[in-house]
């Protein structure tokens, strides 16, 4: 089974993830046992922040290493999983809002797709970059 970032270069829909993941050096991170479960931003979701937003974070490693965690949690965590708990802790250090009542949300992001199973762990597609605070 591909791991989380095989499947992330394999699909047309992560490419600037892809790009920003590389640009932070965690390709190693995600590619390791783990194991993660990965709120994905689509290319979609990227193209909806402000403009020269993703230049910015490029031009600056730490926040985008920062940001690029906070899409991370540490442990594989399904829908089923998810919709029994209200927050998350990611690996960045903030928690993570959860809804499930009506779609299946985290912060100001709906999940698109849910359960991509990877080698090591786990990935929800969402339809927004979830930020902090």
């Amino acid at each position: 089974m591909p791991d989380i970032v095989d499947i992330a270069v394999s699909n047309d829909n992560f490419k600037t993830l892809v790009t920003a993941v590389k640009a932070a050096n965690l390709v190693d991170v995600l590619k390791s046992e783990g194991p993660f479960t990965v709120f994905a931003p689509t290319d979609e979701a990227f193209a909806k922040l402000p403009p020269g937003t993703i230049t910015t974070l490029v031009q600056n490693i730490p926040q985008l290493a920062r940001i690029l965690t906070y899409h991370v949690v540490s442990g594989k965590f399904m829908k089923a999983d998810l919709e029994k708990i209200n927050t998350i802790t990611s690996v960045e250090g903030s928690p993570i809002s959860i809804d499930c009542s009506d779609n299946f949300e985290i912060k100001n992001a709906t999940v698109l797709i849910s359960d991509i199973e990877a080698d090591n762990g786990v990935i929800h597609v969402i339809d927004n970059v979830i930020l902090m605070g």
